[in-house]
């Protein structure tokens, strides 16, 4: 019984480290490159070769979510998420690309 329940936990963080990852990578493929050296950041091709591989190796390794490389591309991502996507959307990057339908208060 124990065990299973254990399956189950690896199975939900191996889910979770692939949705981060894949979310990671996808939002960077949509970001202009300008936007990384304007924002103070490694250029684009750096971040996606490393959301890629994190991505490539959480696949090939979906069963053991904690091994060692799969915690380091969770790093990765985060660190992508957290600091760099905040940062490269001020220059343009992610999907409103400065064309928001903003009024006073808010988008409608």
């Amino acid at each position: 019984m124990f065990g299973d329940f254990q399956s189950w936990i690896l199975i939900l963080l191996g889910i979770g480290a692939l949705g981060l990852k894949g979310y990671a990578f996808f939002d960077a493929l949509r970001v202009p490159t300008q936007a990384f050296p304007a924002a103070g950041k490694w250029t684009k091709p750096i971040w996606l070769a490393i959301l890629g591989v994190a991505l490539l190796v959480e696949i090939a390794l979906f069963p053991t979510p904690l091994f060692f490389v799969n915690l380091l591309g969770v790093v990765g991502a985060a660190v992508y998420l957290v600091d760099v996507r905040p940062a490269v959307r001020q220059y343009g990057g992610g999907r409103r690309n400065g064309n928001t339908h903003d009024g006073p208060y808010g988008p409608w």
